[in-house]
């Protein structure tokens, strides 16, 4: 049973507490953001980019998402966990993305899915089958292609319109939240007025319910690359680096392992085995001659 739920994260938006999602793709990391207090965890496809070194996120498949899911639950068990639909898993038909979303719960132990763009009557059938679901609008990177590029959405009145337009019809369908990526804040803010259920806010500005995060953005583990709308709170790629070669200098040194790092035998027990090989040597020479 999770610590927190949809309840909780729409009577935040009515209280005006602002909170936070982070992503998380295996079992350490989420077990550190639970303890942490990080209320939402987002298995993203990020995982593509992040963690399996695919070129973008249209690569990952559904039994990758659901196996970095399963093991983000087992290092979380009280979090409230958001499995990310991937491509091909939800745009072929409303059957198969019901399926599809149920295997998140089921077999990766979520609490909800996500699914990108505006696809009303699918959430609609997701939400009937009993499958809390998270809209998310503005740049999805699933279809960056057909937007352009991975670049500012809804920068003009009508693809504003469009984009509020859209975000009202998914919390219609039933969406819990809504994540609205980079789009400009003014824009987001207009949305999160208007609607009931909460805004995340990823390169959305100031005025979201929430703010969500690849981790790996967060801590400095970018390879080179960092959005305009990260802030880096920490550098752990130059730390782990740093650590290992602070490792291999201590093992070239003799420095590693040190007494500390060694288990030894006790001084009888060393005495006997001694004795014993001196006997097999012994008999060993005996039987050559």
């Amino acid at each position: 049973m999770t610590a927190t739920g949809i309840r909780d994260f729409a009577r935040w938006k009515r209280e005006g507490r602002r909170f936070v999602c982070l992503t998380a793709y295996d079992a350490p990391t989420a077990r550190i953001l639970e303890g942490a207090g990080v209320p939402m965890i987002l298995v993203g496809d990020s995982v593509a980019n992040v963690v399996l070194g695919y070129p973008s996120t249209v690569s990952v498949t559904m039994d990758e998402m659901l196996h970095h899911t399963a093991a983000v639950r087992r290092g979380a068990p009280k979090s409230f966990v958001i499995g990310d639909m991937p491509f091909g898993s939800y745009q072929i038909s409303s059957e198969e993305a019901v399926r599809n979303a149920a295997r998140f719960l089921r077999e990766g132990q979520a609490d909800a899915v996500k699914i990108e763009g505006a696809r009303i009557t699918t959430i609609e059938r997701i939400v009937a089958a009993g499958i809390p679901t998270m809209g998310h609008l503005g740049l999805t990177p699933q279809n960056a292609t057909q937007l352009g590029g991975l670049r500012v959405q809804a920068a003009d009145a009508t693809s504003a319109r469009r984009l509020l337009d859209d975000a009202l019809a998914l919390e219609r369908a039933g969406a819990f939240s809504i994540v609205l990526e980079c789009v400009p804040e003014e824009v987001a803010a207009i949305v999160t007025e208007r609607l009931s259920v909460p805004t995340i806010g990823i390169g959305a500005g100031r005025r979201c319910d929430a703010q969500v995060l690849v981790l790996h953005d967060l801590i400095g583990i970018s390879s080179g690359f960092s959005p305009k709308f990260v802030r880096a709170y920490t550098d752990v790629e130059d730390r782990i680096a740093g650590a290992v070669r602070a490792f291999q200098e201590d093992v070239e040194s003799g420095d590693f392992p040190g007494e500390k790092e060694i288990f030894g035998m006790p001084s009888e027990e060393l005495g006997t085995l001694r004795r014993l090989l001196e006997e097999r040597e012994s008999e060993d020479k005996g039987g050559a001659s």
